[in-house]
């Protein structure tokens, strides 16, 4: 006579409760994750209208100070993004390239000899800079929407814009290089919007 094999062994009784607690938890950080990294809503007119069109021209561009929008300022790396771009801002008004150089990628630094950087940026003032969002898009990789407006001779504006007066918006990529974040060369796959002071 063949031996009858034994019942399956019932799961511990703690099993149970613990499987629904790390679900519970997997559940809930789902949830967090989602809400603090989600897409926000479009920027509201009444945003751009403030950092932009409310100064008269002879005030433009207004403050070199970054601002970042409520949405932008609740992102965890909201203080790095702003304080890179504040450098970058301040390098450009100061026409200060070695300073410029600390915080772009190497990539951008090779785009930009000092020559062509001083050609590009030789009358150009940055100011009413303002952050609307920064979107993660991995662990090394960071999208920056920033508005501001840039003074400038005319012939030191965009071609497609001839300005002395130029309202920007723009998606800034930033990149992990070497432990730090840098602003990283922008793609053709990003269009600047850009209008008349």
């Amino acid at each position: 006579m063949t031996a009858m094999p034994a019942p399956p062994a019932a799961p511990p009784r703690w099993l149970v409760p613990v499987v629904i607690v790390v679900v519970s938890i997997m559940v809930g950080g789902g949830l967090l994750a989602r809400e603090l990294y989600r897409l926000p809503e479009a920027v509201p007119d009444t945003i751009l209208a403030e950092s932009t069109t409310n100064r008269p021209l002879a005030q433009q561009p207004g403050p070199d100070t970054v601002e970042l929008t409520p949405d932008a300022a609740a992102h965890p790396r909201s203080e790095v993004v702003r304080t890179l771009l504040q450098t970058y801002y301040d390098s450009i008004n100061h026409r200060d390239y070695e300073l410029w150089r600390t915080v772009v990628t190497r990539e951008r630094i090779q785009a930009k000899p000092r020559s062509t950087w001083l050609d590009d940026y030789g009358s150009t003032r940055d100011g009413s800079i303002l952050v609307y969002r920064i979107n993660p898009v991995s662990d090394a990789e960071l999208r920056v929407l920033v508005g501001f407006t840039s003074t400038q001779n005319a012939e030191d504006a965009p071609p497609e814009l001839p300005e002395p007066c130029v309202h920007w918006r723009l998606v800034l990529p930033l990149a992990l290089e070497s432990g730090a974040w840098k602003i990283d060369a922008v793609t053709g796959s990003t269009t600047p919007e850009l209008s008349r002071c």
